[in-house]
């Protein structure tokens, strides 16, 4: 446990508390009927629950922490008490029964097209976490990994979207918001790379991809320019997007050097690459200007 990892786990954590306290906030402040503003309080609080999954995730890949518990899964002896010392994946699996809770709270308080979605994606996403554990151990292909970032970012999109445009269904959305196909893409494929590297394998340097991790990692490449290229296109509407886009690219590149200088331990960048990517898809969804 180094200090960095120990600050990032303590901003994650304010960011939990944070959503347990807008939770509330929202759901007192509600003028709706006490079951409507339950659901708001619920909704707004999954919203952060599932951005501070994604970037503990992140905490866990970046620092080495991947089978920290082995393949046991969904919980191991004393998983309470190893997430207090500071395991991030302790805390990862947590934290995502926290999610699978709020969820289902949802679910039964107001039972929808959104919230049963935002449970249906939720138990895929965690079947696929199970998956990611063989994925690093060399039992599962990498398709798995990358899945299971992309399920993330659904569960974390339809709360969002819930929360801005209650009329929406998440399927429309996404039809019609363009720029997340590719975001989302990126997500997967950013997945596919991680997984197909394998736990502590680096890519290596090349000028031209031989083995597999990296061809995949030039087809993730090719994802985050039509990113930029997309975001560029609709810069008018998405121009804090596009602004962290093109900041992203750059982590991305130093990223890269990152995981060929450590493999088993990256670092930071994954932290803060995997928060540039929920940042982007927020502006997106929130279409955020200056």
């Amino acid at each position: 446990m180094t200090p960095t990892v120990r600050v990032i786990g303590l901003g994650i954590a304010g960011m939990v508390l944070l959503a347990i306290a807008l939770g509330v906030w929202r759901g007192m402040a509600s003028p709706q009927p006490a079951r409507d503003g339950v659901v708001t309080g619920l909704i707004t609080a999954e919203v952060i629950f599932a951005a501070a999954l994604v970037l503990l995730g992140s905490i866990v890949e970046g620092f080495g922490y991947g089978l920290s518990l082995g393949t046991r899964w969904p919980y191991t002896r004393n998983i309470i008490v190893l997430m207090l010392r500071g395991d991030p994946e302790a805390a990862h699996r947590v934290l995502a029964t926290a999610v699978g809770l709020t969820a289902l709270a949802l679910a039964i308080v107001r039972p929808d097209y959104m919230t049963l979605l935002g449970l249906g994606l939720i138990v895929l996403t965690a079947l696929f976490g199970m998956g990611t554990l063989y994925v690093l151990a060399g039992r599962a292909p990498a398709f798995v990994h990358g899945t299971h970032g992309l399920l993330a970012y659904l569960v974390f999109i339809n709360y969002l979207v819930a929360v801005n445009f209650p009329a929406a269904h998440l399927g429309a959305y996404l039809a019609s918001a363009f720029p997340l196909h590719a975001v989302l893409f990126a997500v997967f494929m950013g997945g596919m790379v991680t997984g197909q590297r394998g736990f502590g394998k680096p890519i290596e340097p090349f000028l031209r991809p031989r083995r597999s991790a990296q061809w995949i990692f030039v087809v993730h490449g090719l994802a985050a320019l039509a990113v930029l290229a997309t975001l560029g296109w609709l810069s008018a509407g998405y121009p804090v997007a596009f602004a962290l886009a093109l900041l992203q690219a750059a982590v991305g590149f130093f990223l890269f050097h990152a995981v060929n200088f450590r493999p088993k331990s990256p670092g930071t960048l994954v932290v803060f690459h995997q928060l540039m990517a929920v940042l982007i898809t927020v502006a997106i969804v929130l279409q955020w200007h200056w």
